[in-house]
């Protein structure tokens, strides 16, 4: 291998390289290229001369195995038995062929390492196309070793595994167990039949069954016991052997019932004891058991005999037969249990050595351009391996490895240049993950640091994110939260308002819902303002719900508070404009009554009038605060809206000749779920505040649109009237806030309270160019 590697660091293409190897001598000549033979003649003569013993030797190894699996699985197992110590003449004989067999392996081998010796030698003096010819062989050897090692082991493997379980102590068992089961089947119907009597006999004793006048008795008991017991036949003899009843199995053959019975009925009598026998018959074997009947009132004399006969047929007694046969022959077969596995074994290390020898031979004998190109693809293939994807070979060829070396080197640049784009993706995703990274991180910061609690739900319904500000406000850890099923923890902490908004988003398949109300969590009594928002991602695609809340629960105190402070200031502020008329109409009249004016009855109804006017203004006012304070719970049912506004607006249509009311409406918009009576309250109050503002003169536009994808009804009231002052608007839906002289206040306060009731939401703004808008939505 010296002299190869020297060439192959020193020629720096593949040209020259290819060229020393074309010229290489057959294997096996023993001699350099100047003392080789000139004529191809004594080559042929050279190596039929090798192949002659191979030859030879196959010959004869091949029918020698085909003889020994022959006789070690064919005839030895049904050889005869024998006692003597010496080995039987089959198993002599394949004992033999075992010792041909392992001669010709022997002389196989011997064949084999002199071909690679020689080859040995041949490659230690130089020989010209020996390095060639040794590194070809020891190629051949080398693929062919190691699946062909792999396969003898397997195959001895198997061989050893299946002689064992062919011989196996289980194998051994359950032959032995099968053999004595026959056995003890034909012991079965001797002991049915032993017992059968003995307990027969008894019941006939024990009942008097001998006497005559029980002799219908007998016949149907024997018959009831017969197929009780499951026998082929019961017999009952008196003591003077005469047949006193039968009951027979009439499947049972007559030829095996008709059997002789004088004989052990006797042995019964005169030996008082229980007597058995078994009978062979043509169609089958007829056991019998005869047991002595107690005479009754007699101690010790036999009133009588019972036989009970039990049948196995040919068919089962040919089965235990073969049985024992089989068990016979595998016990015979045992003994050539190492000679079996011996010849195979043998078998196996033959085809391995055969295997190896024709590689060997196939390598000496084939001769292909296999040179230093293969040794630089190997070399350039560990480069990149190594993680060099710079290298290429320089090389010239027009055959099949030159286009090997080419898709070589365009390959190791595709995988520069794919590594080159590799690490440029590389380093951008990894900037995208930084960038992640910190976003996710911002976004955590911003969920875990935000006031208000936040909740969120996969599209599986699994709670995955619970802030703490919402334990805060809740009051419950977040721990009882994550991982768990949204209406699980709702029902378990009575989170219905959380609850309702989840299944009307799931439901109505609605992206916001907006909600307040009371809760009661842990004997804590909150109002909850709770707003929930569907998640999606770029491509629309549902990622679940995110639930936002806030603890309204003070602010709702503070603004009732305001409230009320406002509605007492106003309702005393009301109370006080009529109540100083009417004191000073009161003074007024007590000064005349005093003085005696003579215009007092003039007087007197001036005051009174004006008494009684501010009383009645000071009662409506009174009867307008108590309508606001107790409006009826909504009768609520699904209808068109639109069926309400045309009732409405044809109301108004003709009764203001100076307004022109404009209607525009939604043809989409669906049936919706609400109080008629009280919408239609809200329609005439924004109607009559818009003709107001207009002082009786202007346009009006009522118009509808559905918000598909809110699933909202949206209803707007606009006019060309003043329009709404700045400062005033947050006041519009407080209780008695009005800017109109003859207004309680409460117009805008009961909308607002309906549409509330409604589930819904109304704003006002500003109208363009002039006028004002009012907006309310309910949903669908």
């Amino acid at each position: 291998m010296n002299d190869i590697k020297k060439n192959t660091g020193s020629l720096p293409g593949i040209k020259a390289d290819r060229g020393s190897v074309t010229g290489i001598a057959p294997p096996l000549t023993g001699a350099s290229r100047s003392s080789r033979p000139s004529g191809p003649t004594p080559e042929p003569e050279h190596r039929k001369m090798h192949l002659r013993p191979v030859w030879i030797v196959l010959i004869l190894l091949l029918p020698c195995l085909a003889l020994t699996f022959y006789y070690s699985q064919v005839l030895a197992p049904g050889g005869e038995e024998t006692d003597s110590f010496l080995p039987t003449t089959s198993y002599a004989f394949v004992l033999l062929l075992l010792n041909l067999d392992l001669i010709g392996f022997v002389v196989l081998l011997l064949l084999l390492s002199r071909n690679l010796i020689k080859a040995y030698f041949e490659r230690r003096h130089r020989l010209f196309g020996s390095g060639f010819r040794t590194k070809l062989v020891a190629a051949f050897i080398g693929f062919s070793l190691i699946p062909t090692v792999l396969l003898a082991l397997v195959a001895s493997g198997l061989v050893n595994k299946a002689v064992d379980v062919w011989f196996s102590d289980q194998i051994e068992q359950v032959m032995r167990d099968s053999y004595d089961v026959a056995r003890m089947q034909h012991a079965g119907h001797i002991t049915l039949a032993v017992n059968s009597a003995r307990a027969i006999s008894h019941e006939i004793y024990r009942e008097d069954m001998l006497l005559a006048e029980q002799r219908d008795l007998l016949v149907a008991a024997m018959a009831r016991k017969r197929a009780e017991f499951g026998v082929a036949g019961i017999e009952v003899f008196s003591a003077k052997m005469e047949t006193l009843t039968k009951a027979l199995d009439l499947d049972v053959p007559s030829s095996a019932l008709d059997l002789p019975i004088g004989q052990l009925v006797l042995q019964v009598i005169n030996g008082k004891q229980e007597v058995n026998a078994v009978q062979e018959a043509q169609t089958g074997r007829l056991v019998r058991a005869a047991a002595p009947i107690a005479a009754s009132g007699r101690g010790g004399e036999i009133g009588g005999v019972v036989v009970v006969e039990a049948y196995v047929p040919e068919s089962l007694l040919a089965k235990m037969e073969g049985i024992g046969h089989q068990y016979d022959e595998y016990k015979q077969t045992k003994a050539m249990k190492n000679p079996i596995k011996a010849g195979a074994y043998l078998f196996v290390a033959v085809i391995t050595v055969l295997i190896l020898f024709g590689a060997t031979w196939f390598g000496f004998y084939v001769a292909q351009s296999i040179t230093v190109p293969i040794q630089r693809l190997a070399e350039a293939t560990e480069a990149i391996a190594q993680g060099d994807l710079s290298v290429r070979i320089e090389a010239k060829a027009t055959d099949e490895i030159g286009t090997l070396i080419d898709s070589f080197n365009r390959m190791t640049s595709d995988l520069q240049g794919s590594k080159s784009e590799i690490e440029e993706a590389n380093i951008s995703l990894r900037h995208s993950n930084l960038e992640l990274d910190r976003r996710r991180a911002y976004i955590e910061t911003v969920v875990e640091t935000i006031a208000a609690g936040l909740l969120s739900i996969d599209k599986n319904g699994l709670i995955t994110n619970f802030n703490p500000s919402g334990e805060r406000i809740l009051g419950l850890a977040a721990d009882r939260f994550r991982g768990r099923p949204a209406n699980e923890v709702f029902k378990e902490f009575r989170l219905d308002l959380f609850q309702t908004v989840y299944d009307r988003m799931l439901a109505d398949q609605r992206d916001t819902l907006a909600l307040e109300g009371p809760m009661e969590i842990d004997g804590r009594f909150l109002t909850i303002g709770l707003h929930g928002s569907r998640m999606k991602d770029e491509a629309s695609k549902d990622l679940g719900i995110v639930l936002v809340f806030e603890d309204l629960t003070e602010l709702i105190k503070a603004q009732k508070v305001a409230a009320w402070q406002e509605v007492a200031r106003r309702v005393a502020h009301e109370i006080k404009n009529p109540l100083t008329p009417i004191q000073l109409s009161a003074q007024r009249l007590r000064k005349k009554f005093f003085e005696k004016s003579p215009d007092f009855e003039t007087i007197f109804d001036e005051a009174t009038n004006v008494i009684v006017n501010e009383v009645t203004s000071l009662k409506h006012m009174v009867d307008e605060f108590s309508k606001f304070a107790r409006l009826p719970t909504p009768q609520m049912a699904y209808q068109s809206l639109h069926d309400v506004i045309n009732e409405v607006t044809t109301l108004y249509r003709g009764a203001h000749k100076d307004v022109e009311l404009i209607v525009e409406l939604d043809e989409d918009l669906p049936s919706l779920n609400f109080d008629r009576e009280q919408l239609k309250r809200v329609l005439v109050n924004l109607l009559d505040n818009a003709i107001q503002a207009m002082q009786q003169k202007g346009r009006v536009w009522l118009s509808t649109k559905y918000d598909m994808k809110r699933r909202r009804a949206v209803v707007s009231v606009a006019d060309e009237g003043m329009g709404i002052a700045p400062e005033d608007q947050e006041k519009l839906f407080v209780p008695y806030f009005t800017r109109k002289k003859t207004g309680t206040g409460l117009g805008l306060a009961i909308v607002r309270h309906i549409i509330t009731d409604h589930e819904g939401q109304i704003h006002a703004s500003q109208n363009q160019p002039k006028g004002a808008v009012f907006t309310f939505e309910l949903p669908v």
